[in-house]
């Protein structure tokens, strides 16, 4: 009876069939898959403020082998992608390009936004993402292998779950927080503004139509709001 030699794990792999599928693969690959990364490489670094430095990032993408001319950055929050040099850069990729940050944090704050965005760039725009400070997340193609594509969206699903479920136990612990300094009688917002010594007698001018609503609140200085609130005490 003949039996089969025993596959080596260095020639698995995973391939994409033409139905878009993802199967498993032994051997040296046949042909190249059309998400090979045969492009430009792109370096985008933010910080969320002006006065904060870009330099760590920079020089990172510099130590990758990133041409100048091909790093783009921005001073800017990253609660959404609407940022100029961003959208800049994302106008210029194409399939097979490749597109580096230093960390994934760099690309967003928001993990749902950044699973979208990543799709988007991996899936519609055929190219791929490094990120510098976590190996795993790398979906370079070489050689028609998906092995890093597949691994990489499967870590940067398991990081959203974890940035979520953080979030939610964040808010959690500030509405404890929040509730254990009520019941100690603990006031949130704005201390009450006090009233003057004049307000008994803008009360009664007011009260007799001598003077506006508007005349007893500028003389007070205070809004109309708090004159209502005060006259309603």
């Amino acid at each position: 009876m003949k039996t089969s030699a025993p596959l080596r794990p260095d020639t698995f792999r995973l391939e994409e069939s033409e139905s878009g599928e993802l199967r498993a693969a032994h051997g040296p690959s046949k042909a190249t898959s059309k998400a090979d990364t045969t492009g430009k490489v792109y370096g985008y670094a933010r910080v969320s403020s002006r006065d904060q430095n870009l330099d760590r990032q920079i020089d990172a993408f510099l130590d990758f082998g990133i041409n100048e001319k091909n790093i783009y950055s921005d001073k800017a929050s990253g609660k959404d992608f609407n940022r100029p040099k961003y959208k800049t850069l994302m106008r210029k990729v194409r399939a097979g390009d490749v597109i580096v940050i230093k960390s994934i944090d760099r690309l967003g704050r928001n993990y749902e936004e950044i699973l979208e965005e990543w799709r988007f760039i991996t899936k519609k725009r055929r190219a791929a993402i490094v990120v510098l400070d976590m190996p795993l997340l790398d979906t370079r193609v070489i050689g028609g292998d998906l092995t890093g594509v597949f691994i990489a969206d499967i870590m940067l699903q398991l990081l959203s779950y974890v940035a979520q479920t953080e979030r939610e136990a964040i808010r959690a612990r500030q509405a404890e927080g929040i509730a254990a300094a009520q019941a100690r009688g603990v006031k949130f917002g704005r201390p009450k503004k006090a009233k003057p010594q004049s307000w008994p007698q803008v009360r009664r001018s007011y009260l007799n139509g001598r003077i506006t609503k508007q005349q007893a609140a500028t003389f007070l200085d205070i809004s109309k709001t708090t004159f209502d609130k005060w006259m309603k005490e």
